[in-house]
């Protein structure tokens, strides 16, 4: 079908997808381009989707949230991999970490990302964050924090830390004052946590959050 026979919609929503593969370097869901494209709702989007589609301008997975290939320009995405979201993490209080068994039974959702962010994904998972103790580092109530296992860790590295004598995790900036760890909170209104250095465990390090458009 030749391009001036696509309807406005239709071209914004190509002209998104562009556009977003270039900023991101993966594709944008369903929800992106209903928001960027100022869309009335999903289905609408769906719908232009699904024309373009038979139009032979792209290409959908629709079992995957991210599945949408250019076909019709240079533009393709880069290689997505799949990082489990291994539960919550509170951002304003500690709260228990599951043991390694309960959490391998609580891979009950994933995210895609480009290898450009994450590499092969090896050994990088996800929690979601509950409260608002971080929020001046940008991570709010139901962001989603990605980590990776570090054994050592520097001045003000943003760490899921785990408080052994309370069984406790909390998420937090690290700082190391003598033989007592500041776990810093990234909002003005709530104060430190201080606990002895051997009393903490680094859980992961954090190495970038995502935000889902609900």
């Amino acid at each position: 079908m030749p391009r001036e026979k696509l309807s406005d919609k239709q071209q914004r929503i190509l002209a998104y997808i562009r556009e977003f593969l270039e900023e991101h370097g993966y594709p944008p869901t369903v929800r992106d381009i209903q928001s960027g494209c100022d869309i009335s709702s999903t289905s609408v989007v769906d719908y232009n989707l699904r024309l373009l589609q038979r139009y032979g301008y792209l290409r959908r997975s629709p079992e995957v949230s991210r599945g949408i290939e250019l076909l019709a320009g240079r533009e393709r995405a880069r290689p997505l991999v799949t990082v489990p979201v291994l539960g919550y993490i509170a951002a304003g209080q500690p709260v228990p970490v599951p043991s390694d068994e309960s959490w391998a039974g609580q891979v009950t959702e994933s995210v895609e990302l480009p290898t450009s962010l994450v590499g092969q994904g090896e050994r990088v998972y996800g929690l979601r964050v509950r409260g608002l103790s971080m929020i001046d580092a940008l991570i709010g109530d139901g962001d989603i924090v990605l980590l990776r296992p570090a054994a050592e860790v520097r001045q003000g590295d943003m760490v899921v830390a785990w408080l052994k004598e309370e069984k406790e995790a909390t998420l937090k900036r690290f700082f190391r004052e003598g033989d007592r760890v500041r776990l810093q909170p990234a909002n003005t209104q709530m104060e430190p946590i201080y606990t002895k250095a051997r009393n903490l465990e680094i859980q992961g390090k954090v190495i970038g959050v995502i935000r889902l458009l609900q």
